[in-house]
């Protein structure tokens, strides 16, 4: 049984790569899964100038600790105009700075999702490519498209996707335990 944090890269309080995620976390057993919410903890916007004058925000030595408590990362990642969001990507620039490989060992699951046909494909290649740099092992992901059309009252409609998103997980949890 291994230990697995959640988090979604959005800041929204209507996310639906946080809806996403929640269904994915429901189809995991066997382990112990922390859903963790990044809005909850406030991070300023970075910059060398606010680091060097105030130093590292706790919070981010908070979240450092969480993820290093943890076996292996499920990240829904959300997407604005083609990249990453801002939020996010302040998250992991401060993590960075805090430790260069903050996600040293930990195994990762990348999902995204957005109301278009691509899925936020674009973020989730963003993120599996800058993640490794940081020590992070992407074992797998999966973009799940046109979210409003196949994603209803926490379910998957479209049998296609919903398979999957089987065969991801079934890969995922083989690689954690491994």
């Amino acid at each position: 049984m291994k230990n697995i944090l959640a988090f979604a890269g959005s800041n929204s309080s209507t996310s639906i790569n946080q809806q996403l995620l929640e269904h994915i976390v429901n189809r995991i057993n066997g382990h112990n899964i922390k859903m963790l919410k990044l809005t909850d903890y406030e991070f300023p916007m970075y910059s060398a100038d606010h680091e060097k004058e105030k130093g590292i925000p706790l919070n981010v030595q908070i979240v450092k600790n969480l993820i290093k408590e943890n076996d292996a990362l499920i990240i829904a990642v959300n997407e604005h105009n083609r990249t990453v969001s801002a939020f996010f990507k302040n998250v992991i620039d401060w993590l960075s700075r805090l430790d260069r490989n903050f996600l040293e060992g930990k195994q990762i699951l990348l999902i995204s999702t957005s109301p278009g046909a691509r899925g936020a494909a674009s973020s989730l290649e963003y993120t599996k490519n800058i993640l490794p740099r940081f020590g992070g092992k992407v074992i797998e992901s999966f973009s799940f498209p046109s979210f409003r059309d196949n994603f209803e009252d926490g379910k998957v409609l479209n049998e296609v996707l919903d398979m999957g998103i089987e065969d991801v997980l079934t890969t995922f949890a083989h690689q954690i335990e491994s």
